[in-house]
Protein backbone atom coordinates (compact mmCIF):
# COMPACT_ATOMS: atom_id res chain seq x y z
CA UNK A 1 0.00 0.00 0.00
CA UNK A 2 1.44 3.78 -0.70
CA UNK A 3 0.24 7.09 0.18
CA UNK A 4 0.72 9.48 -2.14
CA UNK A 5 0.38 13.38 -0.19
CA UNK A 6 0.10 16.38 -1.54
CA UNK A 7 1.22 19.63 0.55
CA UNK A 8 -0.97 22.72 1.25
CA UNK A 9 -2.96 24.78 3.18
CA UNK A 10 -5.99 24.74 3.32
CA UNK A 11 -7.53 28.09 2.87
CA UNK A 12 -9.35 29.41 -0.85
CA UNK A 13 -6.82 32.14 -0.60
CA UNK A 14 -3.89 29.82 -0.46
CA UNK A 15 -4.78 27.64 -3.54
CA UNK A 16 -2.97 29.38 -6.48
CA UNK A 17 0.43 29.89 -4.46
CA UNK A 18 3.80 28.35 -4.24
CA UNK A 19 3.27 26.99 -1.14
CA UNK A 20 -0.06 24.57 -2.75
CA UNK A 21 1.77 23.10 -5.64
CA UNK A 22 2.18 19.68 -4.26
CA UNK A 23 -1.77 19.72 -3.05
CA UNK A 24 -2.54 21.35 -6.69
CA UNK A 25 -0.77 18.68 -8.20
CA UNK A 26 -2.01 15.52 -6.32
CA UNK A 27 -5.66 17.43 -6.92
CA UNK A 28 -5.01 17.41 -10.38
CA UNK A 29 -3.63 13.91 -10.73
CA UNK A 30 -7.03 12.58 -8.74
CA UNK A 31 -9.28 14.77 -10.78
CA UNK A 32 -7.64 14.29 -14.26
CA UNK A 33 -6.01 11.27 -14.18
CA UNK A 34 -7.76 9.51 -12.73
CA UNK A 35 -11.12 10.72 -13.14
CA UNK A 36 -12.08 10.60 -8.93
CA UNK A 37 -12.65 12.99 -6.32
CA UNK A 38 -11.95 13.18 -2.81
CA UNK A 39 -14.01 12.80 0.16
CA UNK A 40 -13.12 14.72 3.68
CA UNK A 41 -12.09 12.06 6.54
CA UNK A 42 -12.41 14.41 9.54
CA UNK A 43 -10.71 11.67 12.25
CA UNK A 44 -7.58 11.79 9.43
CA UNK A 45 -8.06 15.30 9.03
CA UNK A 46 -7.50 14.86 5.38
CA UNK A 47 -8.98 14.78 1.59
CA UNK A 48 -8.79 11.40 0.70
CA UNK A 49 -8.88 9.14 -2.18
CA UNK A 50 -8.48 5.02 -2.46
CA UNK A 51 -7.83 2.71 -4.94
CA UNK A 52 -6.91 -0.63 -5.31
CA UNK A 53 -7.43 -3.20 -2.47
CA UNK A 54 -5.33 -5.17 0.16
CA UNK A 55 -1.86 -4.68 -1.03
CA UNK A 56 -2.69 -3.25 -4.07
CA UNK A 57 -3.92 0.02 -2.61
CA UNK A 58 -3.11 3.28 -2.94
CA UNK A 59 -4.33 6.27 -0.88
CA UNK A 60 -4.24 9.38 -2.23
CA UNK A 61 -4.25 12.94 0.23
CA UNK A 62 -4.11 16.16 1.10
CA UNK A 63 -4.32 17.43 4.81
CA UNK A 64 -7.06 19.97 5.50
CA UNK A 65 -4.27 21.40 8.00
CA UNK A 66 -2.11 24.25 7.74
CA UNK A 67 1.25 23.22 6.36
CA UNK A 68 2.98 23.31 9.55
CA UNK A 69 1.17 20.70 10.82
CA UNK A 70 0.99 18.21 7.83
CA UNK A 71 3.21 15.75 10.05
CA UNK A 72 -0.36 15.37 12.35
CA UNK A 73 -2.20 14.66 9.35
CA UNK A 74 0.04 12.09 7.87
CA UNK A 75 0.15 10.09 11.01
CA UNK A 76 -3.03 9.55 10.97
CA UNK A 77 -3.37 8.45 7.73
CA UNK A 78 -0.43 6.04 7.88
CA UNK A 79 -1.66 4.66 11.50
CA UNK A 80 -4.84 4.22 10.17
CA UNK A 81 -4.32 2.41 7.23
CA UNK A 82 -1.10 0.82 8.63
CA UNK A 83 1.35 2.30 5.69
CA UNK A 84 5.35 1.99 6.47
CA UNK A 85 7.03 5.47 5.64
CA UNK A 86 9.11 3.93 3.40
CA UNK A 87 5.91 4.03 1.20
CA UNK A 88 4.99 7.31 1.48
CA UNK A 89 5.46 9.58 -1.04
CA UNK A 90 5.28 13.35 -0.26
CA UNK A 91 4.42 15.89 -3.20
CA UNK A 92 6.24 19.38 -2.10
CA UNK A 93 7.36 22.47 -3.24
CA UNK A 94 10.71 23.04 -2.89
CA UNK A 95 13.17 26.80 -3.01
CA UNK A 96 16.29 24.73 -3.70
CA UNK A 97 15.00 23.71 -7.25
CA UNK A 98 14.70 25.85 -10.30
CA UNK A 99 10.76 25.91 -10.99
CA UNK A 100 9.99 23.81 -13.43
CA UNK A 101 12.16 20.93 -12.36
CA UNK A 102 11.61 18.12 -9.78
CA UNK A 103 13.46 15.31 -7.88
CA UNK A 104 12.37 12.16 -6.25
CA UNK A 105 14.41 11.23 -3.18
CA UNK A 106 14.33 9.29 0.03
CA UNK A 107 15.65 9.99 3.09
CA UNK A 108 15.87 13.13 2.97
CA UNK A 109 15.89 16.19 5.87
CA UNK A 110 13.80 19.19 5.76
CA UNK A 111 16.02 21.87 4.21
CA UNK A 112 13.78 24.47 6.33
CA UNK A 113 10.52 23.48 4.68
CA UNK A 114 8.27 23.17 8.01
CA UNK A 115 5.95 20.95 6.24
CA UNK A 116 8.40 18.30 5.90
CA UNK A 117 9.77 19.05 9.73
CA UNK A 118 6.38 18.06 10.90
CA UNK A 119 6.07 15.40 9.23
CA UNK A 120 9.71 14.00 10.60
CA UNK A 121 8.93 15.10 13.72
CA UNK A 122 5.54 13.36 13.91
CA UNK A 123 6.46 9.67 12.33
CA UNK A 124 10.08 9.88 14.13
CA UNK A 125 12.33 9.18 10.62
CA UNK A 126 12.92 10.67 7.91
CA UNK A 127 12.80 7.48 6.00
CA UNK A 128 9.67 8.63 3.36
CA UNK A 129 9.76 9.69 0.08
CA UNK A 130 9.61 13.09 -1.33
CA UNK A 131 8.72 14.75 -4.94
CA UNK A 132 10.11 17.74 -4.91
CA UNK A 133 9.17 20.03 -7.34
CA UNK A 134 11.43 23.58 -7.47
CA UNK A 135 9.59 26.88 -7.44
CA UNK A 136 12.88 28.80 -7.65
CA UNK A 137 14.53 31.31 -4.89
CA UNK A 138 12.43 34.78 -4.19
CA UNK A 139 14.43 37.77 -5.87
CA UNK A 140 14.76 41.29 -5.17
CA UNK A 141 14.97 40.62 -1.29
CA UNK A 142 11.51 39.13 -0.93
CA UNK A 143 11.21 37.37 2.36
CA UNK A 144 10.46 33.36 1.74
CA UNK A 145 7.82 33.36 4.31
CA UNK A 146 6.12 36.03 1.41
CA UNK A 147 7.50 34.48 -1.71
CA UNK A 148 5.82 31.11 -1.02
CA UNK A 149 2.82 32.37 -0.43
CA UNK A 150 2.42 34.41 -3.27
CA UNK A 151 1.07 33.26 -6.66
CA UNK A 152 2.74 31.78 -9.39
CA UNK A 153 3.69 34.42 -12.69
CA UNK A 154 2.61 33.17 -16.16
CA UNK A 155 5.78 32.32 -17.36
CA UNK A 156 5.97 29.97 -13.79
CA UNK A 157 2.50 28.31 -14.28
CA UNK A 158 3.76 27.35 -17.81
CA UNK A 159 7.43 25.89 -16.60
CA UNK A 160 4.71 24.08 -14.22
CA UNK A 161 2.59 23.03 -16.61
CA UNK A 162 5.29 21.57 -18.73
CA UNK A 163 6.71 18.91 -15.69
CA UNK A 164 3.48 17.83 -14.54
CA UNK A 165 3.24 15.52 -16.64
CA UNK A 166 6.55 13.80 -16.16
CA UNK A 167 5.21 13.74 -12.61
CA UNK A 168 2.07 11.91 -13.03
CA UNK A 169 4.12 9.21 -15.10
CA UNK A 170 6.40 9.01 -11.83
CA UNK A 171 3.21 8.92 -9.62
CA UNK A 172 2.06 6.09 -12.21
CA UNK A 173 5.02 4.16 -11.28
CA UNK A 174 4.68 4.30 -8.20
CA UNK A 175 1.37 2.68 -7.89
CA UNK A 176 2.36 0.15 -10.24
CA UNK A 177 5.76 -0.85 -8.46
Amino acid sequence: MKLIIGLGNPDKKYQNTRHNLGQSIIKQFVETELKAFFLTKTNLLAQIFETGQGIDKNIFAFSTEYMNNSGITIQKISNFYKIDPKDIYIIHDDLDLPTGEYRIQFDRGPAGHNGIKSIIENLNTQQFNRIRVGIGKPQNNIPIEDYVLQNFSKEELDLISSVTPKIFEEIYTIIRN
